[in-house]
């Protein structure tokens, strides 16, 4: 028995596109099972249809996103002007005398520092308030220490 070479490449061509075959059709599989995955998401039947509802998505998003900062801002502007800082301040106005702490200042501001400071001065004949307004942690109004120390106290919250 002797070697033929040309049983060997009458056979080689055929081998080979049959190779080639099996690779393309592994990626021919390969490029369906990618596609239907970008199919899934939607009950689109074209890739053209998953695109036009995609950018549909984007669109919706778009506008939500363009919603939220409106809100955003009002919110905002909102919490700007609410009241932020609290100071309470109790005392004595008549000191030597009988009494005790019964008087008191309230401050009330915003993030600004506007807002206003309540004061009550107690005494036993009598009960007194005030009402001052405040901008930018100042009055136009003579402000005792006790206001100041509550306008302080409001202002470090």
């Amino acid at each position: 028995m002797y070697f033929n070479p040309e049983i060997i490449t009458q056979g080689a061509p055929y081998g080979a596109l049959a190779l080639i075959l099996i690779i393309l059709l592994i990626l021919i599989v390969r490029l369906e099972y990618r596609m239907r995955r970008l199919l899934r998401g939607k009950n689109a039947e074209s890739l053209e249809e998953s695109i036009v509802n995609i950018q549909k998505d984007i669109s919706r998003l778009l506008l939500a996103e363009k919603n939220n900062n409106i809100m955003l801002k009002n919110l905002d502007k909102r919490l700007k002007q609410s009241i932020r800082g609290l100071g309470v301040v109790r005392f004595n106005p008549f000191k030597g005398t009988s009494g005790s702490n019964q008087s008191f200042a309230v401050a009330l501001l915003n993030e600004e520092g506007d807002g206003a400071v309540l004061s009550s001065l107690y005494s036993r004949e009598r009960v007194s308030s005030f009402a001052k307004p405040i901008k930018n942690k100042t009055s136009e109004y003579e402000l005792t220490p006790e206001e100041k120390e509550a306008i302080n106290k409001a202002s470090n919250l």
